[in-house]
């Protein structure tokens, strides 16, 4: 056998606590890429993505830096997201945002909670992106081909 069998349980998705736009999971947006590396170490990988973010690739979490070490969007998967206190499983969660924030949008298939500072597809769990508030105007400005 290659993997686990189908019905062996598997570990719980963590989850994410977020303070919207000041920190997720104890890490403050205004974290630097020398602090973030002298925390966790280095990356697994480094890149670009589409937008012109460095990305750095822990496994478990992804960080999104500007060209000026600004800290952007963290992503992980979370199975639930704590927002300042509010628990909401990832399968509620599409439903939680349109009930709690007028100005959620969608963008390349993301609902996008302006309010909460998040960013997920909800066909796609677990991944959610926390994002720092400067990204709020870039995921609205952004425009898919």
């Amino acid at each position: 056998m290659t993997g686990p069998a189908d019905d062996a349980p598997r570990p719980p998705r963590p989850a994410m606590f977020l303070t919207p736009f000041v920190q997720v999971d104890g890490i403050a947006f205004t974290i630097g890429r020398s602090e973030l590396e002298a925390r966790l170490g280095a990356p697994r990988a480094r890149g670009r993505n589409d937008v012109g973010l460095d990305e750095w690739d822990y496994g478990d979490r992804v960080f999104r830096f500007q060209d000026g070490g600004r800290l952007e969007e963290v992503t992980r998967p979370a199975a639930v997201v704590h927002l300042d206190g509010i628990a909401v499983p990832f399968g509620s969660l599409a439903a939680f945002v349109a009930g709690q924030d007028a100005d959620a949008f969608e963008r390349a298939g993301y609902v996008v909670s302006p309010r909460f500072g998040i960013a997920f597809v909800p066909s796609a769990p677990p991944w959610v992106t926390a994002l720092a508030r400067h990204a709020i105007d870039a995921w609205r400005a952004l425009r898919v081909h």
